[in-house]
Formats: C-alpha cells, structure tokens, sequence
C-alpha cells in the first residue's frame, strides 16, 4: 500500500502539471454536455412548408390554417405551381410542398375522396419520417372533423369513430433532451477514461520515465492500478458533474438511485480505463494511442444505440454489439434515470460489464512487459 501511495502521488502531480490536459479534463466534457444536449436532438420544431393551392376553396384554407396554428410548421410561402415550389426544395429553403388540387374542395362538399399531396425534402430520411408524421397527424385531424359531420347515407344517423387514449410513459411531454442526456453522460466519461488513459503508460515511453520505473522492484500491478485509480477518481468527478447539470439545468428526472448509477459507473470506467491501459502497453507513441483510442471510440459510439436504436441494426451489428461497453452503460443509465429500475432490473448488464472489467484488465496486466 505504500508504494501504491507513492505512486498515486506521482500520478496525480503528472495530471495537474500539465497544463494541456487541464482544460480536456474539466472544460471540455462539461461544454460538450452543454452543446450537445441541444444540438443532438430529433425534435421537430420548425418545418417550412411551401403551399401550393390550386383550389382557393374554403376548405384549403382551413386546413392550411391549421398548419399555420401549429408550433412545428412555419409556412413560407402560398403559391400556384409546383414548380416554383421545387425550385425552392432544390434551394433548400423549405422541407415539404403540400399541394392542393383544383377539385380539392368540391370533393369534399360531395363527400366524395379529396386529396392532398404531399412532397417531402427526404435527403435526410430520419427527418423525413419526423415531417410525414406531423404533416400526416395535421390532415388526420382535420379529416375527423370532416367525417364526424357526415351521417350515413339514408339513415340520418352520426357516424361514429373509435377514439384511443394514450399515455407516454416516463416522458410524457415527449421530449428528446431526458432521452440523449443520460447517454451523453456516458459519452463525457468515457472520452476522459479511454484517452487518457491510453496516452498515459505510452506517455512515459516518450518521456524515457518508464525505463526508470522498470528498474524499480515496483509490480507491474502496482504500477498500472497507479495509472488507472486517477482516472477512475476523475471519471467519477466528471459523471458527479454532469449529474448536477442534468438535474438542475435541464430538469432531467432522477426516478432511480444516484448511488446505483455510480455503481454501474465503477464498473463501466474499470472496464474501459483497462482497455485504454491495454492501448497504452501495446503502442510506442501518444499518437498511435490516439488513433487507436479513437478507431474503437467511434465503432463503439455509432453502434451504442446513443443516436440510432440498437434494434434497428442487422443482426450481424446486434451480435457484434454484445463487446460493446458503452451499448451496456447507455442502456442502464437510461433505464434508471428515467425508469426508475432497481438492481436486479439490470443486474444482467452490470454482470456483462463486470466480466468485460475483469477481462480487459487481466489482459492489460499480462501484456504489459517490465522490461529493466
């Protein structure tokens, strides 16, 4: 424990002597939350529209006020061709053209089919899906309170609908913020736990302090706990930070424990700290660290289900995402901030994670070599 304690002290006045890392470890991670929060998001808010009405009819206007009622559609501009209206598509100032025929409202007084087309700007075909959505919720609503006045044809009785009730469990207001910010969370520690600490050993490599050290009779297990406990130390500084912003700047709710997060959290940070000191032993520079560091950081990230469902991957990327750390983490963290799940609710992952830990930093320890 003494040596260990020594080393510790090292490691500590190495991190805060330099002065390049500082802003990586504190700045950084809390602007990043801070930015991506807003800027990854889904939410629509603003879809300009382009309206093209051929119809003039009392019943176009009423439907095209109901999009200009709506907080998520801004209408640009009410003209007469679709031309001019593509024109505008190809200039990318507007999102979707919605065209009305001539015979628009006529079909509607003979209660006979009316239509409405629609053409969507899909070059982005998540934000396609969001805009054929919303567009398509505005015309059913405004087809319900047509259908609810016509009466069956000879009997002069209503027609009535089916109506569902619906509740959105754990965000009902439907927001996209509580949704990211647990997994940006999990972006925030593990930038600071893999690249650190795969520049780390490899750093002293550069330096000429690892022939030094080699000389010693300290343990190579010594040694690297060394370099992985301050990380792990700031690691749960960054994630205490990053909980505070969530709670107190964005509102996020805390339906589950605080502490079980940080569970998770020792767990997760052992197992990529030990694969950044696995990076580190097996690279001579900071620069092939960083390249390496970063080639799994990205696979990781794109394949986490932090930005697109895990789900929606091919089976071969869903069984590949079993070595996936970060895929674990996210999950969890999700599920006990805004579900509230207890322990045993993932008490799956946390074992996965566990076995991922031990594994990673079993390896790491046995390949690295001291040579004196």
């Amino acid at each position: 424990m003494r040596v260990l304690k020594y080393l510790l002290q090292k490691e500590f006045l190495q991190i805060f002597r330099n002065k390049s890392m500082l802003p990586i470890i504190f700045v950084m991670p809390i602007l990043q939350l801070c930015v991506l929060s807003f800027a990854a998001t889904y939410d629509m808010k603003n879809t300009n529209l382009y309206i093209v009405d051929k119809d003039l009819s009392s019943h176009s206007r009423e439907l095209i006020s109901k999009f200009n009622g709506s907080p998520f559609f801004t209408v640009k501009e009410i003209g007469f061709s679709v031309e001019e209206a593509e024109k505008e598509i190809y200039k990318d100032k507007i999102d979707a053209i919605l065209v009305f025929n001539d015979d628009f409202g006529k079909s509607v007084d003979l209660k006979k089919g009316a239509s409405v087309q629609v053409l969507i700007n899909a070059i982005n075909a998540s934000s396609a899906g969001l805009y054929n959505a919303y567009i398509s919720s505005v015309i059913q609503d405004y087809n319900r309170k047509v259908s609810a006045s016509i009466r069956e044809v000879g009997t002069g009785v209503p027609v009535h609908f089916v109506q569902s009730s619906y509740l959105h469990q754990f965000n009902p207001e439907m927001k996209y913020i509580p949704y990211m910010l647990p997994g940006l969370l999990v972006l925030l520690v593990t930038v600071i736990g893999l690249f650190l600490s795969a520049m780390n050993v490899v750093r002293e490599k550069e330096i000429g302090t690892i022939e030094q050290i080699n000389v010693t009779p300290i343990r190579k297990s010594q040694f690297l706990l060394a370099k992985l406990i301050p990380f792990l130390i700031i690691g749960f500084f960054e994630l205490g930070i990053g909980l505070s912003i969530a709670a107190f700047l964005f509102k996020i709710p805390f339906l589950g424990s605080v502490w079980l997060v940080y569970l998770v959290a020792f767990v997760y940070l052992i197992a990529i700290l030990g694969f950044g000191l696995l990076i580190s032993t097996q690279t001579n520079t900071q620069q092939q660290a960083m390249f390496i560091a970063w080639f799994f950081m990205v696979i990781f990230l794109l394949m986490s289900g932090l930005f697109t469902p895990v789900e929606s991957m091919p089976e071969w990327g869903q069984t590949l995402n079993i070595l996936n750390p970060i895929a674990y983490f996210i999950k969890v963290i999700r599920m006990i901030l805004l579900k509230g799940s207890g322990f045993f609710d993932i008490v799956d992952e946390i074992a996965i994670l566990t076995l991922f830990a031990v594994s990673v930093v079993s390896i790491a320890v046995n390949r690295y070599r001291k040579v004196a």
